[in-house]
C-alpha cells in the first residue's frame, strides 16, 4: 500500500513538474537583416500575432513567449532565434547555438546556406527550419492561368545555374520555356530569346538575374516586346509588372507567430514551408496598354481556388 502511494505521489509530482516546465517562458531572439521597411513591418506585427495565437487554445494559453532581442547584435540567452532575411539567417546559423527559424528567405538562398554550413560541420544537432519568401511553383503557375485564362500560355523563365527549377505537373494549356543564364553579359541576349518565344515572363527570386541594376531594363524590354511580366512583390507591380503574387511581411509574421507558439508548447520546429497566405497585385494601366482583360484580384483568387491547387 505504501509502495503504491509512493508511486502515485511520484507520478503526480512528475505531472506537476511537466506542467511547470511547459509554462516556462520561451525566450525568442529576433534578428533582423536590416532596418528597411519590410523587416520593420514584420517586427511590428509579430508581437500582436503571438498574443493572438496564445489565446487560441487551452494548450497555447499555458505557454508564454517573450521577444528578448529585436536587433542583430546582443548577448541575451535565447530558446529560439527568428532570423528575418538571409543576412540574419547566416549569422544565426554560423554563430549562434539556439534553434533557428529563418523567415522571409528565398528557398534557393536558404538551401545554399544549409549546404555550405553543413559542409563546414557548423550544423550538427542544431534545429533549423524556414518559412520561405517565395510562393510554391504550383501556386505561381495556377495564378498565371487564373489571371490569363483565355490564353495558351508559354511561361518564360530566366534563372542562374545556382537556382534549381523543380516544376510540378503543369496546368492544361501551359508550357514552360526556361533558360539558364551563366553570366551577366549574356543576360539580355537570353532575355530577348525568352521574350521572342514566350507570352509571359515569370520572375523568380534569383538575385543574380533580377538585381536592382537589371530590373528596370528587364521591365522595359518586356514591355517593348508586349510580353507581360509577372512579378513577386507589389514593388514589381508598381514598377510596371502586369501582376504579382506574393506574401506580405504581415502575413509572414502571422505564420511565424503560429510556429513560435507551436515551438513553445512542443519544443519542435515545423518542417520548412512556403507561405500559407498570399496577396495579389495587379497593374490595370499596364493591362490596358497591352490589351489584356485583367480581372480584379478577388476574381483571380476565386479562379485559383477552383483549380483545387490555389493554396499549394
Amino acid at each position: 500500500m505504501l509502495r503504491q502511494l509512493t508511486r502515485l505521489l511520484l507520478t503526480c509530482a512528475a505531472a506537476l513538474l511537466a506542467t511547470v516546465v511547459q509554462a516556462e517562458t520561451l525566450n525568442v531572439r529576433l534578428l533582423l537583416s536590416d532596418n528597411t521597411p519590410p523587416y520593420q513591418q514584420f517586427s511590428a506585427v509579430l508581437n500582436k500575432a503571438i498574443a493572438d495565437e496564445l489565446n487560441k487554445s487551452l494548450a497555447a494559453s499555458k505557454a508564454s513567449v517573450t521577444i528578448i532581442e529585436p536587433r542583430v547584435t546582443g548577448s541575451a540567452k535565447a530558446d529560439l532565434i527568428i532570423a528575418v532575411g538571409i543576412k540574419a539567417t547566416e549569422l544565426a546559423i554560423a554563430e549562434l547555438d539556439s534553434p533557428v527559424l529563418a523567415v522571409m528567405v528565398p528557398k534557393a538562398g536558404y538551401e545554399a546556406l544549409l549546404e555550405r554550413y553543413s559542409a563546414q560541420k557548423l550544423i550538427k544537432a542544431k534545429a533549423v527550419s524556414a518559412i520561405y519568401l517565395d510562393q510554391p511553383w504550383g501556386r505561381q503557375l495556377n495564378f498565371i492561368q487564373a489571371a490569363l485564362p483565355k490564353h495558351d500560355i508559354v511561361v518564360g523563365m530566366l534563372y542562374s545555374p545556382n537556382t534549381s527549377i523543380l516544376l510540378p505537373r503543369l496546368p492544361q494549356g501551359m508550357s514552360i520555356n526556361a533558360r539558364s543564364v551563366r553570366s551577366a553579359e549574356k543576360l539580355f541576349s537570353a532575355l530577348e530569346y525568352i521574350l521572342d518565344s514566350s507570352n509571359v515572363l515569370l520572375v523568380i527570386p534569383d538575385s543574380e538575374i533580377y538585381s536592382s541594376s537589371s530590373m528596370r531594363n528587364i521591365l522595359l524590354t518586356s514591355y517593348r516586346k508586349k510580353v507581360p511580366l509577372v512579378g513577386i512583390s507589389q514593388a514589381y507591380v508598381n514598377a510596371g509588372a502586369l501582376c504579382a503574387i506574393y506574401s506580405t511581411p504581415e502575413q509572414l509574421a502571422w505564420q511565424t507567430a503560429a510556429a513560435i507558439v507551436s515551438f513553445a508548447i512542443g519544443r519542435h520546429l515545423p518542417e520548412s514551408q512556403h507561405p500559407a497566405s498570399f496577396s495579389i497585385g495587379i497593374n490595370q494601366q499596364v493591362a490596358n496598354s497591352l490589351g489584356i482583360d485583367l480581372a480584379p484580384p478577388e476574381v483571380i483568387r476565386q479562379r485559383m481556388g477552383n483549380t483545387g491547387e490555389g493554396e499549394l
